[in-house]
């Protein structure tokens, strides 16, 4: 809902209800340039999907961001997991996520044209060299994602774009040197590239020799 006042010219209606008197104000003419001017398409960054805790009925943290809006994001329900856990704390592996965000978007917001910005599947660093290269949950997380995206636009929505996150393992912005996204894996001594099985999967997928929808998913014990 953060896109409403760009496409609506307000906050949206439950917001207004709960946190009226903390947010800003816009004038009349804010409001009238805000509707005039709609988006060109809509940048997406998405790499997991969880749940909403309501916060009126059940116990919560209200003193948080997401106390203020009443609900907590939560990653399992009466003790399972929304997901298979990725490495990092609060990411699962939950491909059906992406049609529903990529759906809703498009719904909500005059169908504008959805470009997928990010996408990627996260490894331990610690991890083996063998475990890093034959990265099995990650071909399984990004042809998921992928026949998502797929299932989506044979249904309707309008995706004009998809960028995997991330070519190389680098330096990640909340997380250093300690968690990898990489389709090729980086020695950050040598800084040595080398092409995980992921890079060649998608590699496979881009050229046509794989498509998505029959690609065979690997078992993370093979």
């Amino acid at each position: 809902r953060f896109l409403d006042p760009i496409f609506f010219g307000d906050y949206p209606r439950e917001m207004c209800e709960m946190l009226s008197s903390n947010l800003p104000k816009f004038t009349s003419e804010e409001k009238r340039l805000l509707r005039k001017n709609n988006a060109d398409f809509i940048g997406l960054n998405h790499y997991t999907s969880i749940y909403a805790k309501d916060c009126i009925s059940s116990p919560c943290d209200l003193e948080t961001y997401e106390g203020n809006a009443l609900v907590q994001a939560v990653g399992e329900r009466d003790g399972v997991t929304i997901g298979k856990p990725t490495a990092i704390h609060g990411y699962y592996d939950v491909p059906e996520g992406m049609e529903l965000i990529v759906k809703y978007v498009n719904q909500r917001y005059k169908n504008t044209p959805v470009y997928v910005t990010e996408n990627g599947y996260s490894q331990f660093s610690d991890n083996s060299m063998e475990d890093l290269i034959n990265d099995v949950g990650r071909v399984n997380y990004l042809q998921g994602y992928l026949t998502s995206i797929s299932s989506a636009i044979r249904r309707g929505a309008n995706v004009s774009g998809y960028f995997v996150w991330s070519l190389m393992d680098n330096f990640e912005w909340r997380f250093g040197f300690t968690v990898r996204f990489g389709l090729y894996h980086v020695d950050f001594e040598t800084r040595e590239r080398t092409p995980k099985m992921s890079g060649k999967w998608y590699r496979d997928f881009l050229t046509g020799s794989r498509p998505v929808d029959q690609a065979h998913t690997l078992r993370e014990d093979s």
